[in-house]
């Protein structure tokens, strides 16, 4: 990684000016829509008892010469047998992600056979993927011991709960999609955050938190949104994506001052303030800055592609329907994908509260899943596998519809 000039990434950063034009030029890359990818990541168990904690040993065991060094130190990290990489998570929450794909049909059959192998190892040391969002049985606890975590565990910490609670307690599926071009790039961002409130309502899965219910249909997403806000909620959508984004990355905290073993930043320090110099002697680099761009948590992040993080992790297979939904949604004209989810649009805590009993977020799953069931064919998968899809989706508004009407 370079600066914008071809500095190396251990050039020190001018300004913050200087920072925020090159989070803004690197942050989303245009061309045609090409590349799909999709990440799976759940809370890890014991099978004979999902409320005993886990231990790094255990799991360690578990992943074998698939662990990543932050687990086991120098651990050579060899992929699934598909090309996933597998990480972890603070709590023990594992993690895949094959490589990115032209083709839906050979990613899902990718990711598949990579969440298959993962899931044997990890039965082979008498482990189970959890089926929900949030860990529903055990308070968070950090297994990992590396010092980025330590350092954002003891910021996030200073905000409340929900900071542990995401780090070690939370599992998501992330859908990853390219910006497309650059006359189209603020429409699809758009239309990613408009139709969050009506997805996140209709997989919400994540109700219970330490054996009781939170209230909240999707408690993994109070806990994401609450961990540092304003920065981990939906940003304001006027204006150009890039530039705002820029801006919200100069003005978040700064989790992780790696210099020395001890990584934690001063109380307050925004990476905007850190370029401008309030550490005197101390300058961020170009890798200082794509690091800090990797400790921010909103439901839409911008890598250079668009990762889309407001889903809750779905059981077994659970994680096909909302990939297809999402992708052939955003193969269909934008107008009617902006339409389909305008009634919740802006809605996220009403879906994550109530998720499709809250009228206006149901009406949109409805518009959302008539329009994306109409398109799903456009992604290629397999007839009988859309047609499943399709009867799912149909089966999830329904039986919500009907238990209001009765």
């Amino acid at each position: 990684m370079t600066s914008p000039g071809g500095s190396p990434a251990t050039t020190p950063i001018g300004s913050r000016a200087e920072a925020e034009g090159y989070v803004a030029m690197v942050c989303f890359k245009h061309g045609p829509p090409r590349l799909y990818g999709v990440e799976l990541e759940w809370t890890v168990h014991h099978a004979d008892d999902p409320h005993r904690p886990l231990d790094a040993g255990r799991l360690s065991k578990a992943l074998g010469l698939h662990a990543p060094a932050t687990l086991v130190r120098g651990s050579p990290q060899l992929p699934l047998s598909r090309g996933a990489l597998v990480t972890v998570e603070p709590g023990g929450q594992v993690e895949i992600s094959v490589p990115a794909s032209e083709s839906i049909p050979r990613l899902i059959d990718d990711t598949a056979a990579d969440a298959a192998e993962l899931t044997a190892l990890l039965l082979d040391a008498d482990l189970i993927p959890g089926a929900h969002g949030l860990d529903p049985f055990r308070a968070p606890r950090r297994i990992l011991t590396v010092p980025r975590y330590a350092a954002m565990e003891h910021a996030f910490q200073r905000l409340g709960p929900h900071g542990p609670r995401m780090m070690c307690s939370t599992a998501g599926l992330q859908i990853c999609l390219d910006a497309g071009e650059q006359d189209q790039t603020a429409l699809r961002w758009r239309a990613l955050h408009d139709l969050g409130p009506a997805l996140v309502g209709l997989f919400a899965n994540s109700r219970r938190r330490g054996g009781a219910d939170t209230g909240w249909a999707s408690a993994r997403t109070e806990a994401t949104f609450g961990t540092c806000a304003p920065f981990t909620e939906p940003p304001p959508l006027d204006g150009d994506p890039a530039a705002a984004w820029a801006r919200m990355a100069m003005e978040a905290p700064v989790l992780c001052l790696r210099r020395g073993d001890t990584w934690d930043a001063p109380t307050g320090l925004t990476f905007g303030a850190w370029a401008d110099g309030q550490l005197p002697g101390d300058r961020p680099t170009y890798d200082d800055l794509e690091y800090h761009l990797s400790t921010l948590f909103p439901p839409v992040r911008p890598r250079g592609y668009l990762e889309v993080r407001y889903l809750d992790a779905q059981s077994g297979d659970g994680w096909i329907a909302p990939t297809l939904l999402l992708t052939a949604l955003m193969s269909a004209p934008m107008d009617q994908v902006l339409a389909a989810a305008e009634p919740a649009a802006g809605r996220w805590f009403p879906a994550a509260r109530e998720g499709l009993e809250d009228k206006l977020v149901l009406q949109a799953a409805r518009d959302v899943v008539d329009l994306g069931t109409e398109v799903l064919d456009r992604t290629g998968a397999d007839p009988e596998l859309t047609a499943a899809v399709a009867t799912r989706l149909q089966r999830i508004v329904d039986d919500t519809h009907g238990r209001r009407a009765s």
